[in-house]
């Protein structure tokens, strides 16, 4: 007999991991598969992170975390999305937003709940669903919308065990971002009903479009039901530290304390020191990041428009979403020969769900070089399969 959980068992491996580990034993692959910045983190946060090893500050903190990065936290919030969290009691640090997805669904869903899963999506949500007792429901969006959450699907599937919505923007693996028209169009739905917004926002400093990012938290009537997500790794080139923060209301926050409490204790105290440091003084290398990923987000969708393939115009995070429809191949299909005959690893568009069939995800946080060379990889790929065709 098998000791492992059933539902457990029956969970599928990460599409993407599955993938990269066979990327990984062949030499020579230009990887545009990884969703992680090749940037160094800047100098002043890893300087903290030294300093308080060499201080000998190595304690446990308090479970919500070191209340002078909970006081910074609020005040970024405040300014960014213009939304007002106490520090006691509406923040709460995590080991990465990763940990603050797996929280939250626990902390609101009762078994057999049902939570709107906005697809193409991150991985993990429906999995944590899964373990959390709840039932991931669906929601398709479609490059015809912009990949954006519209009212009329969001209402299709709302039903009385709905409990909550993952809203996952900027999105991965899209770069979709929901503009305030959007979201208003949302809030209408939501205004009036009970249920929970988890809302992913870890690519919130990385948009390139001329309007800043936009919380649905922001909204008057959704503030108390909305659990915003965030954390260090993108913005900040910070993904091994393994810090994050969720902030929403305090019952919620209190609940997912209570998680956090027995499962984790804290976060690393060296990353939430060096938290302190980013918020305080590293905004600057998040603009200078930010506008060379703008840099290569336009060189690399250029490319994939050169050489046939449309490509959606992302406007967030780092990440484009190019249709390989015109090859005639699956997307597993294209991925796997792609790896093996030009030695570039992409993910396949069905690691986010089943409508991401026709697309593969391709990361911009390398370097232009690799980005070029990648390109011309992919490009003699194409005319090679579309030549087959014939």
């Amino acid at each position: 007999m098998s000791f492992v959980a059933k539902h457990i068992e029956e969970m599928p491996p990460s599409g993407i991991r599955k993938f990269f580990d066979v990327a990984n034993e062949i030499e020579g692959v230009i990887s545009l598969g990884v969703g992680e910045p090749d940037f160094e983190t800047p100098w002043a946060i890893k300087e903290r992170g030294i300093y308080t090893i060499e201080s000998k500050r190595l304690v446990y903190s308090s479970n919500a975390g070191l209340l002078e990065l909970r006081e910074e936290i609020s005040n970024y919030l405040k300014n960014t999305i213009g939304v007002k969290y106490a520090p006691k009691g509406e923040i709460l640090v995590t080991v990465g937003a990763s940990e603050g997805i797996d929280a939250a669904l626990r902390a609101v869903i009762n078994p057999g709940d049902e939570v709107l899963v906005v697809e193409p999506s991150y991985v993990s949500y429906k999995p944590c669903v899964v373990m959390a007792g709840g039932v991931p429901v669906v929601i398709e969006t479609t490059e015809e919308n912009d990949f954006r959450l519209k009212p009329k699907d969001l209402l299709e599937k709302i039903t009385p065990k709905t409990k909550a919505l993952i809203l996952p923007y900027p999105n991965n693996p899209t770069g979709a971002v929901m503009e305030r028209s959007d979201l208003a169009a949302i809030e209408k739905v939501l205004k009036y009903r009970d249920i929970v917004v988890i809302s992913d926002e870890i690519y919130s400093e990385l948009t390139y479009g001329e309007d800043k990012h936009v919380s649905i938290a922001s909204f008057e009537s959704m503030r108390d039901k909305t659990i915003v997500l965030n954390g260090f790794s993108k913005a900040f080139a910070m993904t091994g530290w393994r810090l994050g923060y969720a902030a929403g209301p305090k019952d919620i926050i209190s609940a997912m304390t209570k998680i956090h409490q027995y499962i984790i204790m804290c976060a690393p105290t060296v990353s939430q020191y060096a938290g302190i440091e980013a918020l305080t003084s590293c905004r600057g290398s998040v603009e200078k990041m930010r506008k060379e990923y703008d840099a290569r987000r336009r060189v690399m969708r250029k490319g994939f428009l050169d050489m046939g393939l449309e490509c959606f115009e992302a406007l967030g995070a780092f990440y484009l979403f190019p249709s390989i429809k015109s090859t005639g191949l699956s997307s597993d299909e294209f991925a796997e020969r792609l790896l093996f005959e030009e030695k570039v690893a992409v993910v396949p568009g069905t690691a986010f769900g089943k409508c991401g069939e026709g697309n593969i995800r391709c990361s911009y946080a390398y370097s232009i070089d690799e980005i070029k060379t990648a390109l011309e990889r992919i490009a003699r790929f194409v005319k090679k399969v579309k030549s087959e065709k014939k």
